[in-house]
């Protein structure tokens, strides 16, 4: 078995560790895109640009299903992505969690990138999947290029200032950007008021992981032999994990596969 995950920086790290959680078995291939990073800024037109010559540079590699582990590309990218790869191809996109969020009951906070805040795309996921639940959505101003950088003084700024922004009485965060997912703790840490109820997280990478095993008729098997290896690829080329990957545990978990193989 042989997973793909593409994304410009290190942001599918959460759901590269899922997948290798569930099947330790798996071969991974991470393609990432340092020359186009971050995709954030770009038009959605340059940006699917970029997102599809990532994917075909992991597709070259013959997986058996391809992971978008970045919740900007899945906005503007999925839809020609999938017209591009499948059905030959499964692609996997990453959603925010504001169903099973809002399934809890709320208050609700939606963490997201200043770009994907209050953007049409989350406003359509409030409503359908959190009616009647007070949603609040928190512009992270800056959070994701710091934990990129594993900028440890940037990634406290950010997280305390969006913190900031957090109702006091919200019991449940989305992590509405996949690299949130790495700091995941730093943000509860934070967010967490004296007294309150335990603080829920909600990310996508053991959904976006499990999704991918279900597209290609395959169960989990977390106790198989670890013997699957990881590819790089960066911008097309075949290299290394980025060295700010290691600074998180999902990387250094992955690190110590790759070093083995």
């Amino acid at each position: 078995m042989k997973i793909a995950l593409m994304d410009s920086g290190i942001g599918l790290l959460a759901a590269t560790a899922a997948v290798r959680r569930l099947r330790p078995d798996a071969d991974l291939v991470l393609s990432l895109d340092p020359d186009g990073m971050p995709w954030g800024p770009r038009t959605p037109e340059d940006l699917t640009e970029r997102a599809l010559a990532v994917a075909e540079a992991a597709a070259a590699h013959r997986p058996d299903a391809l992971i978008v582990g970045c919740n900007t590309a899945t906005v503007h990218a999925l839809t020609a992505l999938r017209a591009r790869l499948e059905p030959g191809l499964p692609v996997v996109g990453t959603v925010p969690a504001i169903k099973p969020a809002a399934a809890g009951g709320g208050p609700v906070a939606i963490w997201a990138t200043p770009a994907t805040t209050g953007s049409p795309y989350q406003r359509d996921l409030i409503r359908d999947f959190a009616a009647g639940v007070t949603v609040t959505e928190v512009p992270c101003w800056g959070l994701a290029e710091a934990v990129e950088h594993a900028d440890e003084a940037a990634v406290a700024e950010a997280v305390a200032a969006a913190a900031a922004l957090t109702p006091d009485d919200v019991t449940t965060v989305v992590l509405g950007c996949t690299h949130y997912e790495l700091v995941a703790e730093r943000i509860r840490a934070a967010v967490q008021r004296p007294g309150r109820p335990p603080l829920v997280l909600h990310g996508s990478a053991g959904a976006v992981a499990a999704q991918a095993l279900r597209r290609i008729g395959a169960q989990p098997a977390p106790d198989a032999g670890a013997a699957g290896t990881l590819t790089v690829l960066l911008s097309g080329r075949e290299g290394a994990l980025p060295a700010a990957a290691l600074a998180y545990a999902e990387g250094r978990l992955l690190g110590e596969t790759a070093a083995t193989r």
